[in-house]
């Protein structure tokens, strides 16, 4: 075996070994959850992350947590909101409310509005951008986005509709 084929081996190996796995919560029993099982936790559905998160970091005692993808990530849903996610996504969670979010942003008209709150009100969630808050119903969010076509991904032309809820206020 040549030389070179044996360094290019010995660098993979290397960093398949050096590579750290990614960060996870253990469960009760021993298991490691994912950021997705973890979203379930805390009275929330999968469909908040896109497809792809890679880890994330947990302070049990305080709810703070981060969450990471593998990049940026944006899409559209229905055609009307688009979304952007940064490959850091930060907040505090609690049974049913994440609060202080970062790392999410919402077009609304022709502006970038970042998402700070996301509140469980049984079937709907209130996503709130600091001056304004919209429902829309849980089920929404039962499928992960993925990044760049959002749920509109199999090419058949059918975009998922997103339904509001029954409520927009502004503070």
């Amino acid at each position: 075996m040549s030389p070179f084929i044996i360094t290019i081996f010995t660098m993979s190996i290397l960093s398949l070994l050096l590579t750290p796995p990614p960060i996870s919560a253990a469960a009760h029993d021993g298991e490691t959850l994912s950021a997705y099982e973890v979203l379930k936790s805390y009275d929330f559905p999968i469909g908040l992350l896109p497809q792809g998160a890679t880890g994330y970091d947990l302070d049990k005692s305080t709810g703070k947590f981060s969450a990471y993808l593998n990049g940026s990530c944006s899409f559209s849903l229905e055609g009307s909101y688009q979304l952007k996610y940064k490959p850091t996504i930060g907040g505090q969670i609690a049974k049913g409310k994440i609060t202080n979010l970062s790392g999410i942003s919402v077009k609304v008209l022709f502006m970038w509005l970042n998402i700070v709150e996301v509140v469980n009100k049984g079937n709907e969630l209130e996503f709130s951008v600091g001056i304004a808050s919209a429902d829309f119903p849980m089920d929404n969010f039962e499928i992960c986005p993925q990044c760049g076509c959002g749920l509109n991904c199999n090419g058949n032309g059918k975009v998922r509709k997103i339904r509001m809820g029954s409520s927009v206020s502004s503070t």
